[in-house]
C-alpha cells in the first residue's frame, strides 16, 4: 500500500529530474518532424483501445513506448492487445509515478477515471510532458482551471479528447453554418440515449488481488472497496465520475457550443432524476439541461436508461437557424427549411453506436494526428484544453444546478455563480489529505 506522502514525495523527487533535464536541454529538447513521438498510454480500459488504434494509425510519427494501469489483468490484457497491434510489447507498469519520471517519454494520454485527470494531467505537465486526456478534462470546475493556468505556466501542449474537433465532416459543416448555411444560428439541441442496466447495491467486499485500490482512488477521500464500482461503474459516483452529462453529452454539447459560436452562458437550468431503478446510482438516468446565453439558447437531453431515438439516432445535434436547421452526427447531416422540408442531405457512413464504450475510429485518428503535429511542428491544436475545459465547466454546472434545484446566474468570464454560496460549494471538491493537484 503507497501511503500518501510517499507518494507525493516520490512524484517529486521524480519530476525534478525531468525539470532539471528540461532547463539543462533547453530548447533543444523540441522535436524535429523527422522524430516519432513517444506516447506512455494511461488507464487501460475501455478508452485506452482508442488511444491504441489511433497510435497505431499515426505510428511514422508515434511510438507506444510505456502502458500503465492499477489493475494487473487489465494492464496484462491490453500488454497483449499492444503486441498484436503494434508488433511489439511497451514496458509496463502500474504506477504512473514510475512513467513519468522516464525521460525518454515525451507525451501521455491518460483515459483513467475522471477523478484522475485533473491530478495526473498536471503531474504530466510538471514532469515536462505533452498530455492528451479524455473528456472530461476535469472533476470539478475548480480543477478544469487549476489544469489552464498549469498548461500556461508549463507551456506544453494538452489536447482534450473531443474527437469531432477533428473530423473532416464536422469541420466542414460548422464552417458552413458559420457562413449562414441556416441564416443566424440561434439554438442547438442535442441529446444522448442508451439502455443502461441497474448497477444494483454494492456489498463491501475484500479488494481484488489484482488491483492496487489505494493508487486506483489517488486524490479521492478513502471509501471501502464495493463490488459493484470497478472497473467502469464509477462513473454513476459523485466521488468518481461526473455522471452522463460529462460522460457523454461533452461531445455533443461541445459541438453546439462550437456551432453557435459561444462560450460561458449567462444562466444554467437542470432537471432530472434517477427514475428507472432503485440502486446506487448516484446522479440522474434522465436529464434536460439549457444553457442560456441572452440572444442563443442551446439544450441537452440524456436518457441513460432508455434507448428511444431522436431523428433516428442515438446520439446527435440539430442547428435551428433562421432560414432552416441541420441535423447532425458522425453518420452524416440533413438540411430542412424552415417548414420542416428535406433540401439536402450527406452520407459520412454508419453514426456510432451509444452501446460502443472504446469508440475507436477515425476521428479519433485524426484528433491524434493533430496532437503529434502540435508537438513536432506547432500545428494549432483542435482543442486545446482552454477551449475544452469550456464544454467541461459548462455540463459541471448543470450538475450543480441539478443538485441544488434551481437555475444559476454565472459571472461569464469565470462561470462562477453569482449569490449562491451553496452552489458554489460545488465548485471544487475535497481532496484525501496530501493529494490536491497544485500548481
Amino acid at each position: 500500500m503507497i501511503s500518501r506522502r510517499k507518494f507525493i514525495d516520490t512524484l517529486a523527487m521524480g519530476t525534478a529530474a525531468v525539470a532539471v533535464s528540461s532547463t539543462a536541454k533547453s530548447y533543444g529538447q523540441i522535436l524535429g518532424s523527422n522524430e516519432r513521438v513517444n506516447f506512455a498510454v494511461i488507464g487501460l480500459n475501455g478508452r485506452a483501445g482508442a488511444h491504441l488504434r489511433s497510435l497505431k494509425a499515426n505510428e511514422k510519427n508515434a511510438k507506444i513506448t510505456h502502458v500503465c494501469d492499477v489493475e494487473s489483468n487489465i494492464l496484462q490484457r491490453f500488454c497483449g492487445k499492444a503486441e498484436k497491434t503494434l508488433g511489439y510489447t511497451p514496458a509496463s507498469d502500474k504506477d504512473f509515478r514510475k512513467i513519468l519520471s522516464s525521460r525518454d517519454i515525451d507525451a501521455i494520454t491518460i483515459a483513467t477515471p475522471d477523478h484522475w485527470h485533473t491530478p495526473m494531467a498536471i503531474a504530466g505537465l510538471h514532469a515536462g510532458k505533452h498530455v492528451y486526456v479524455e473528456k472530461p478534462c476535469s472533476h470539478n470546475p475548480a480543477e478544469g482551471a487549476l489544469l489552464v493556468q498549469a498548461q500556461r505556466k508549463y507551456g506544453k501542449h494538452v489536447q482534450m479528447g473531443t474527437q469531432r474537433r477533428s473530423s473532416q465532416l464536422y469541420i466542414d459543416i460548422i464552417s458552413k453554418i458559420h457562413g449562414g448555411l441556416v441564416g443566424n444560428p440561434y439554438y442547438a439541441r442535442a441529446w444522448y440515449s442508451n439502455t443502461r442496466k441497474s448497477i444494483g447495491i454494492g456489498k463491501v467486499a475484500p479488494v481484488p488481488a489484482t488491483l492496487d485500490w489505494d493508487l486506483w482512488q489517488g486524490p479521492a477521500p478513502r471509501q471501502a472497496y464495493k463490488d459493484n464500482v470497478q472497473p467502469y461503474n464509477w462513473h454513476w459516483f459523485k466521488t468518481w465520475g461526473t455522471g452522463e452529462a460529462l460522460n457523454n453529452g461533452t461531445h455533443e454539447v461541445d459541438v453546439c457550443r462550437w456551432a453557435l459560436g459561444v462560450d460561458l452562458p449567462k444562466r444554467v437550468t437542470a432537471s432530472g432524476g434517477r427514475y428507472q431503478f432503485k440502486d446506487d446510482w448516484q446522479f440522474y438516468d434522465t436529464l434536460v439541461t439549457s444553457f442560456d446565453y441572452g440572444d442563443k439558447l442551446i439544450s441537452w437531453e440524456s436518457k441513460s436508461c432508455n434507448g428511444t431515438k431522436m431523428y433516428g439516432r442515438d446520439r446527435g445535434v440539430v442547428i435551428v437557424g433562421t432560414t432552416g436547421s441541420i441535423v447532425l452526427d458522425e453518420g452524416g447531416y440533413e438540411i430542412y427549411d424552415l417548414n420542416g422540408k428535406k433540401t439536402s442531405e450527406y452520407s459520412a457512413g454508419k453514426a456510432s453506436q451509444s452501446a460502443d464504450l472504446t469508440g475507436a475510429d477515425n476521428m479519433t485518428d485524426l484528433h491524434f494526428a493533430n496532437f503529434i503535429a502540435a508537438i513536432q511542428k506547432g500545428e494549432k491544436l483542435n482543442q486545446p484544453i482552454e477551449s475544452g475545459n469550456i464544454s467541461v465547466t459548462m455540463l459541471q454546472l448543470s450538475n450543480i444546478a441539478w443538485e441544488v434545484e434551481r437555475e444559476l446566474k454565472l459571472e461569464q468570464g469565470t462561470g462562477h455563480v453569482l449569490n449562491d454560496k451553496e452552489a458554489m460549494t460545488f465548485w471544487g471538491r475535497e481532496y484525501e489529505k496530501g493529494w490536491a493537484p497544485q500548481l
